[in-house]
């Protein structure tokens, strides 16, 4: 296990470069998350944490962002290709769902959305007046990665109350190797920006 579970994931709502915060349990930081802003396509450094002295991984996206576009993962200090995820696509329109690959090009991983109504719900919701303000205090998503060898659950991504702040959980509840729970960490912070966009 790298961390020390469940990991907080945050980030201010209204900013004009997505940031987020991922903390462990004992409040250390993870990492930060920094998006290049007016870029054609996605360009996300990962830092150690605020001060951004030291850029961990590498996001980036090898299209303008469509349904078929594939976010590949890079570890910064020795360049070395860590995998990649992308969505599958007009198939994940009613339930979310995202493929997890290894370095190989090898999907190891499905993550896929618990129950997608509660994302229907939510965005019919948001546009009811003074109501949509608070959805974010009782109507949370999850998802689940799974192993695509065993279909056991190996981490779970919560939506979590907040107010003026998105806030996430990250748990593990399977066994995962090192290099698997580092894809899913970077894939998972990839899906909170997505869902960050739609609010």
């Amino acid at each position: 296990m790298t961390f020390n579970y469940p990991l907080d994931i945050r980030f201010k709502l209204v900013a004009l470069a997505p940031r987020m915060s991922v903390s462990d349990t004992r409040g250390q930081s993870v990492c930060f998350v920094s998006q290049k802003v007016f870029k054609l396509k996605e360009d996300i450094q990962v830092f150690q944490d605020e001060s951004r002295s030291r850029e961990l991984y590498r996001i980036r996206a090898d299209k303008i962002f469509d349904f078929t576009t594939t976010y590949h993962f890079t570890d910064s200090s020795t360049g070395q290709a860590l995998g990649a995820i992308k969505s599958q696509g007009w198939t994940s329109i009613w339930r979310a769902t995202y493929e997890v690959m290894n370095a190989e090009g090898v999907v190891t991983h499905r993550i896929t959305e618990d129950n997608p109504w509660i994302k229907i719900i939510d965005s019919l919701v948001s546009q009811i007046e003074i109501v949509g303000i608070f959805t974010g205090f009782f109507l949370h998503p999850s998802y689940s990665a799974q192993d695509v060898n065993t279909a056991a659950p190996d981490i779970r991504l919560k939506k979590e109350s907040g107010l003026f702040e998105g806030r996430y959980s990250l748990n593990q509840v399977g066994e995962v190797s090192t290099n698997d729970e580092i894809r899913l960490m970077l894939s998972f912070m990839l899906i909170v920006q997505f869902m960050r966009r739609r609010g």
